[in-house]
């Protein structure tokens, strides 16, 4: 656990880094507004950061009491309901937000006769039954946890119509009970938000229903499990893996992935095999043999597969027993889960932040450079003067106005380009608007509602996905289209007044486009032809779409952000830079206008401009400096996993 603590530290010391760099930055005029959205951008992401992990079981593995055991033993008794049978009905995040108290959020089961995602209600409160928590008693804490278990007794229309029962699918038919009525989950989706001290460092548990409930809950399938940093994969050591167990591994949580990056999997229960008539050995070559056959089915190493005995751990924490905490192997697996899942995920942001911190000081040291050759310039210009009579130094002054009004009516110029840009930037905006997206999905609804069977509807969900790419596509072509004509105005505008300006940024879509290819692929094992003959599965598609519709409109959402965000600033280092010498043309002409007038004499002005030049020096060191503090911070091991 500690290592989740210094990964919160770093975390903590890179921001304090980089707001040091921001506030320095900004009295030193080096941060523009592009700049300043950058900054801002990557403290949101240092703050925002979470670490997700999803628990996944068949019911009656012990996950419930696996996550008791790893998160929740310090209040002394099982917190989340743990007992033989399901004790889990709907998806449970658990996690911390501080501008709310401490509470348990339910979302109806009624919201899925909707056509909204459970995405799509979290920012909707009135949806939400909220109940209090009181973490002074664990045991109304734990007596509130039980909504998550709770069930109702619909008829079978009711079920039909959330998607949760078909009498032509033989699994959900048999879930009719001898009174006629279904039996279903009372809520759809439940937000725990408990100040746990992992929480707080951003941790996110995800505690999910039985495999079952993740072929019919679309935001488990498409969601949840799939952007989980870790997914734990719990087995029971007595029964070992079972063709259930079997489908959903290949089919939702190591699907496509090429590789088993942040799945481990649990094999739970192993005090069932502590057999007193036998050995130590003979009951440790037992767990050996569960733990290579469940390795050898699930096509991983023997050791990604961890034999534990979560209620034993549990026990051992409670009581202060470590002897059987030991005996639990519990310890294996916490070190595995962290040591796997923080450096991975602190890659990942480190990768993002040099990314931003690279940009950030290349525009500034363009900008100080900028500024370092027009002090070259004047200072030149101010020592080719001495000696010099009253003549001379007027053709001066004519000569930068001059190139003033030079300047000026290239900025007019100027002027017809940005109406192009304004012109390009609506195309863009207009080709992956939402109201764009929202067509597409009205239209995919009306074709799925008007095709006579289910077969009939993978079509429309087809298209919905290429009209997607396809948009993505077009967008990155209007992009490029933009980003060759600000190069073009650049490269025009340096060499006419010889300036070293930096060409803009470049803007790619692409990982949209990866997020729209993975959402599909989860969707095709979903849904394939074999699936779909089945006319039940109608039903059940139409929930799916639901969710496929939240995630494509949310990707096309941050799309239209990052598109936002990029033509505020691909030509912020242009406009800087005529800013920067516009001032100085200005400055050039009141300095030599100044000493025509025998305002300010020569070699005061000469050694005004050795010691701006001077200071420019200790401005470029002093950015060298804080630049190297946040590089030196992101780059910095966590201290506990470099001794491990």
């Amino acid at each position: 656990m500690q290592d989740l603590q210094q990964y919160a530290h770093w975390r903590t010391q890179v921001a304090q880094a980089l707001e040091q760099y921001r506030s320095w930055a900004q009295g030193a005029e080096l941060l523009d507004g592009a700049a300043e959205q950058r900054v801002a951008r990557a403290l949101a992401r240092l703050r925002d950061d979470r670490l997700s992990v999803a628990f996944v079981a068949e019911f009656s593995r012990g996950k419930s009491e696996l996550i008791n055991a790893i998160f929740f033993a310090d209040y002394g008794q099982r917190i989340v309901p743990s007992s033989p049978g399901r004790t889990t009905m709907c998806p449970t995040e658990f996690a911390w937000e501080p501008a709310l108290v401490p509470c348990i959020r339910l979302l109806p089961i009624e919201t899925r006769a909707e056509r909204l995602a459970t995405g799509d209600y979290r920012d909707v409160p009135d949806a939400w039954t909220v109940l209090p928590l009181d973490l002074s008693a664990p045991e109304r804490m734990h007596e509130t946890f039980l909504q998550v278990s709770l069930t109702r007794r619909v008829a079978p229309a009711e079920a039909q119509r959330y998607g949760l029962y078909d009498p032509d699918d033989p699994d959900l038919a048999a879930t009719l009970g001898a009174d006629g009525l279904v039996e279903i989950p009372r809520w759809r989706h439940a937000l725990i938000n408990v100040p746990h001290p992992l929480l707080k460092q951003g941790l996110v548990i995800l505690d999910t229903p039985g495999l079952n409930a993740i072929g019919t809950e679309p935001e488990l399938t498409l969601n949840l499990i799939p952007n989980a940093h870790a997914v734990l994969f719990i087995l029971a050591a007595e029964t070992g893996v079972t063709k259930s167990d079997i489908d959903v591994w290949r089919t939702h949580i190591n699907a496509d992935s090429g590789s088993n990056a942040g799945r481990i999997v649990v094999l739970n229960k192993i005090d069932a095999l502590w057999d007193e008539l036998r050995t130590p050995q003979d009951n440790d070559a037992a767990i050996a043999r569960q733990q290579h056959d469940a390795a050898r089915l699930l096509g991983v190493a023997d050791a990604q597969v961890f034999p534990v005995s979560a209620q034993k751990a549990l026990v051992g924490k409670i009581t202060g027993d470590y002897a059987l905490f030991e005996k639990s192997r519990m310890g294996a697996l916490e070190s595995a889960l962290f040591h796997q899942l923080i450096p991975a995920r602190q890659d990942i942001l480190r990768r993002q932040l040099q990314d931003d911190l690279a940009t950030l000081t290349g525009a500034q040291s363009a900008l100080l450079a900028a500024r370092g050759r027009d002090l070259v310039e004047q200072l030149q210009e101010l020592q080719s003067l001495r000696g010099k009579n009253q003549g001379v130094i007027a053709h001066m002054v004519r000569r930068v106005e001059m190139e003033k009004k030079e300047f000026d009516a290239s900025l007019f110029k100027l002027q017809g380009t940005r109406a192009v840009f304004t012109t390009l930037s609506t195309a863009l905006y207009s080709i992956i608007g939402m109201d764009v997206v929202q067509d597409h999905v009205d239209a995919v609804r009306a074709a799925m509602e008007a095709a006579r069977f289910s077969t009939g509807m993978r079509a429309p969900v087809r298209t919905f996905f290429d009209q997607a790419r396809a948009s993505l596509a077009a967008a990155q072509a209007k992009i490029a289209e933009i980003a060759a004509m600000m190069e073009t105005m650049v490269r025009r505008f340096s060499a006419e007044h010889g300036l070293a300006l930096a060409l803009p940024a470049a803007l790619s879509l692409e990982r949209y486009r990866r997020e729209i290819d993975a959402i599909e692929a989860i969707y095709v094992k979903q849904f394939g032809t074999a699936t779909l003959l089945i006319t039940s599965r109608g039903t059940l598609l139409e929930r799916f779409f639901d969710t496929i519709a939240s995630r494509i409109k949310f990707a096309f959402r941050e799309a239209n952000g990052d598109a936002e965000a990029w033509l505020k600033v691909v030509n912020a280092p242009l406009e800087a830079q005529i800013r920067q010498h516009r001032d100085q043309l200005r400055h050039r002409q009141a300095s030599i206008q100044r000493i025509l007038e025998a305002t300010d004499s020569l070699e005061q002005k000469i050694a005004a401009f050795e010691a701006a030049q001077h200071d420019l020096e200790q401005v470029k060191a002093r950015l060298a400096n804080l630049s190297g503090a946040v590089a030196d911070t992101l780059r910095a091991d966590l201290p506990e996993l470099r001794a491990a």
